[in-house]
């Protein structure tokens, strides 16, 4: 592929760029935990049954999968047995 160069009348020959250049690949775990993390972000900001259950399905689908440590199940598991002010309200 040639393009004109705006700083001459010459054509000079460019590159495509590649696909996927990106030489950083974040592992699964850490993958699964930042994705974890900000379901878990919404959850405590919204705190509707959506973001309930979306924090549950990916916590419950990265334990699964092995990508989420006991210790991390853990503390997601206690955030979600408390109850939220909402839920306490109605009672």
């Amino acid at each position: 592929m040639k393009a004109e160069r705006p700083s001459s009348s010459e054509y000079k020959a460019i590159t495509p760029p590649e696909q996927d250049s990106s030489p950083f690949k974040p592992p699964r775990p850490l993958l699964a935990t930042a994705v974890i993390g900000a379901a878990l972000i919404g959850y405590l900001v919204h705190k509707s049954p959506d973001a309930r259950q979306r924090l549950e399905s990916m916590a419950e689908m990265a334990q699964a999968l092995g990508d989420l440590s006991e210790s991390d199940a853990a503390v997601v598991a206690n955030l979600l047995a408390q109850p939220t002010i909402k839920e306490t309200a109605h009672a």
